[in-house]
């Protein structure tokens, strides 16, 4: 039993760490999907929460029941064939997006807070990628687990400085104008169905080297429950930034004013998060090109990079606000599909 409680903490730091990312990270993404809506956010959050707990547990019980080894077989098994082709061929050219937005995301960290070249921080994250990629599985386990416990703990901390702000209440419950108000109903739909359909990736064949049931479903809702917790708190502390869609890295620029004396710090577990998501995108990318010809570890990261920095040129927060909403109307279908499939337990010996 202590082996499965400890390999499902390690499922759930590498099920956090592949959906915190660049924009989850930053605080942009949680600003694009909820905060800017105010109070109707909070409530995204709560049913975002919900679903990651429920459908993130599902998706990898589903995927060891069947024993797929790629996302490619899970969307197979979910659409059938030609369906499952056709929505493969999208995750290809969404999952590379998304690396794009990562490495852009890592840039604008050394850009907007260290005030070093944005390629300086785009090649050292391809560098050290790579090194975590030759090791394989254990290194996106050591990476995530080392990392993800400090991203939760400093955003916790941010949290209490905020709630002891003296007009937090008053931010909490108001509910900006916003011409788009209406995508605050679907955005808890749109983000999980985005960030699952995107964390299939590494979680599906995750959960088939695992393969136990038990472990497995206590790694999700582990998982689900710290991603909660975490945009719960950075929500409250993001309601506190005047402003707060102009900043690229918005949790960044509140830990400089709230906490300076942990800036640094915070802004390494930015990046560390990051990161986790760059490694987590590519190590799941790189399984899939292996599906369909037997190259090398090195060839494929190398080409996927190599796309993948083509894309990041564009701005960082362009990337985002246009990609991850049109990414996660894109996985609704999945998301449904996925809510839809009946799942039978095993039975525990």
């Amino acid at each position: 039993m202590k082996k499965s409680w400890n390999q499902a903490f390690q499922i759930a730091a590498v099920y956090v760490g592949t959906v915190v990312g660049a924009g989850f990270a930053t605080g942009k993404e949680i600003v694009e999907f909820f905060s800017r809506f105010g109070f109707f956010g909070f409530i995204s959050i709560l049913m975002s929460g919900y679903l990651f707990i429920v459908i993130g547990s599902k998706l990898m019980r589903i995927a060891a029941q069947i024993n797929a080894k790629s996302y490619q077989e899970f969307n197979d098994y979910l659409f059938g064939k030609w369906a499952g082709g056709i929505i493969n061929f999208f995750m290809l050219f969404m999952l590379l997006g998304v690396s794009a937005v990562m490495l852009a995301g890592a840039g604008a960290v050394f850009e907007e807070q260290l005030g070093l070249p944005k390629n300086a921080g785009v090649f050292i994250t391809i560098f050290l990628s790579y090194l975590v990629m030759l090791i394989g599985t254990k290194g996106l386990f050591a990476v995530n687990t080392f990392v993800v416990p400090l991203m939760i703990g400093f955003s916790l901390i941010l949290m209490l400085l905020s709630l002891q702000m003296p007009n937090f209440l008053e931010q909490f419950l108001y509910i900006p104008h916003a011409s788009d108000g209406w995508k605050s109903v679907i955005a808890p739909f749109s983000y999980a169905a985005l960030n699952l359909g995107l964390a299939q990736a590494v979680l599906v064949p995750i959960a088939s080297e695992v393969k136990d049931d038990w472990t497995i479903k206590w790694g999700g809702i582990l998982g689900g429950v710290a991603l909660t917790v975490i945009l719960i708190a950075s929500h409250f502390t993001l309601i506190m930034l005047p402003n707060l869609e102009l900043y690229e890295i918005p949790m960044a620029v509140i830990m400089r004013n709230l906490a300076p004396f942990f800036y640094w710090i915070f802004v390494l577990i930015i990046y560390g998060e990051i990161f986790t998501s760059v490694i987590g995108n590519v190590f799941g990318l790189d399984r899939q090109l292996k599906q369909y010809m037997p190259v090398p570890t090195l060839v494929s990261v190398t080409a996927i990079f190599t796309v993948s920095y083509l894309i990041s040129l564009v701005n960082y927060g362009t990337l985002l606000s246009y990609l991850y909403p049109l990414f996660g109307y894109i996985c609704m279908s999945f998301f449904i599909l996925l809510w839809m499939k009946p799942f039978t337990p095993p039975e525990r010996n």
